[in-house]
């Protein structure tokens, strides 16, 4: 059963990838592959699950599996919760014209330029942000400016790989960054001072090699004959207040969770509440024809749910493979095929690109306790191995930049590339073609940006 569920795991893994070959929505199959998992994993329970384990939860394996299902559901309904609140106050913006004030003053049509200028917009929004609300607001104001598909799906993986690397070096930008900052692995200072230049070098190298290939301008998209007499729905007023009133409750997000320390969603709620009821009132003069498209419950038919479903059933997926501890495996084989605190992050980086890195640095942060400075100093030149496990040390710094860019090599290793895949209908295969070797290039210069940075420290 073990190894059942691994196999419908890369059977699921593969029909994602070939999505347009199978002509099967990849929503569908990351379902059916989140459910056949879970399955297999409650019916082999028994012979699967850790006994000490099964003991623990009165000896019923079959409860024990139920209860690590809603444990990771709660967890995976968090980031939905968020993703769909996010999602619909973006929609809310963009209904509203909200991001003309922005995409107007980005005059130039110039391919290379324009790709700087996205890339670096996303690498500082995502730090103040973080990745995944980062993506959907860039990915909106792509098209914008973006008129053909293919080309637009080229901004979007440089706007996956800086989301990835903007949130990599700031303890906001990124759910694992977070996670190492609130089990006090890495602290505020020492995050932003040793990650910032490898995250850099992590967009540059992608841009650098991009620009080398792109020429000429970008077609901006048509406008159709229909728009010539085209009045806004809005007035400049009420633009510029959804406008401001949306960015500000993106960037309200981390300041909320900071003084609450409740989940991210609860603030991003928070915000769409308000901006429901201020839209609301500004438009309820309106008639409903005109008043619709531009209200919360208009908005929310254009929300792409097939995205959040997708999201629902790939997370699933690999939370049934931290149940049955496929993914502790793993990473124990790593430790003990490796050894060098180096190459085991470069490698947990990578496997964080096929599963979801969450699960894999929660792992990692089990296997390797942090280390009290009181402990490091008892144990003199004995255990000199330890001081990369203390606060700011850099097993976990190295940790939190690997996890958090490693992921953009595969479209579906970060929240940000599901994110993309599914507000631009991104194949995985094409992904894979054009996107992916310029990521895995990025993410091992910053990775021996790091290094360099240690052994010249």
């Amino acid at each position: 059963m073990y190894m059942t569920m691994a196999l419908v795991f890369v059977f699921g893994y593969l029909c994602i990838a070939f999505e347009h070959t199978l002509r099967i929505d990849k929503a569908a199959s990351a379902l059916l592959t989140a459910v056949l998992s879970w399955t297999v994993l409650v019916l082999g329970a028994e012979s699967i699950l850790p006994a000490l384990e099964v003991a623990s939860h009165g000896g019923d394996a079959s409860h024990m599996v139920t209860t690590e299902l809603r444990h990771h559901l709660g967890e995976i309904s968090e980031i939905l919760f968020f993703l769909l609140g996010a999602m619909t106050i973006v929609e809310l913006v963009d209904a509203h014209e909200g991001f003309k004030v922005i995409t107007d003053r980005i005059k130039t049509t110039k391919r290379v330029k324009l790709l700087w200028l996205v890339g670096f917009i996303t690498f500082f929004l995502s730090a103040v942000l973080d990745n995944l609300t980062t993506t959907i607001v860039m990915i909106s104001l792509l098209r914008k400016l973006v008129g053909d598909d293919k080309e637009r799906w080229l901004y979007a993986g440089i706007v996956v790989i800086a989301a990835n690397a903007g949130g990599a070096w700031s303890p906001i930008g990124d759910v694992t960054t977070t996670m190492l900052w609130i089990g006090n692995q890495i602290s505020t200072g020492g995050i932003i001072s040793q990650l910032f230049l490898p995250s850099l070098v992590c967009l540059l190298v992608p841009l650098s090699v991009l620009s080398m290939q792109l020429k000429g301008d970008t077609p901006r998209p048509e406008k159709h004959a229909s728009d010539e007499g085209h009045t806004s729905p809005t007035t400049p007023f009420e633009r510029k207040l959804v406008f401001a009133l949306g960015i500000g409750a993106l960037l309200f997000v981390p300041v909320f969770k900071t003084v609450t320390h409740l989940p991210p969603y609860m603030g991003i709620l928070l915000g769409l509440a308000i901006l429901w009821i201020v839209t609301e009132m500004i438009h309820r003069g309106k008639n409903d024809e005109d008043k619709n498209p531009l209200s919360v419950v208009g908005v929310l038919r254009r929300v792409d749910t097939p995205s959040v479903l997708f999201f629902l059933g790939i997370l699933l997926a690999v939370s049934s493979l931290a149940t049955a501890g496929h993914l502790t495996a793993a990473a124990l084989a790593l430790k003990d095929s490796l050894g060098n605190i180096y190459l085991i992050n470069i490698a947990i980086g990578l496997l964080s690109a096929m599963v979801d890195n969450v699960p894999l640095v929660a792992g990692a942060m089990k296997m390797y306790p942090l280390v009290s400075p009181e402990a490091l100093a008892a144990s003199g030149d004995q255990y000199e191995w330890l001081k990369f496990f203390v606060q700011d040390g850099k097993f976990w710094e190295m940790l939190a930049y690997c996890a958090g860019t490693g992921g953009s090599c595969l479209i579906i290793g970060s929240a940000a590339g599901v994110a993309a895949m599914g507000m631009e209908k991104i194949d995985f295969m094409w992904y894979l073609k054009k996107i992916s070797f310029l990521a895995f290039l990025g993410y091992m210069a910053g990775a021996m940006t790091y290094i360099g940075m240690v052994m010249l420290a």
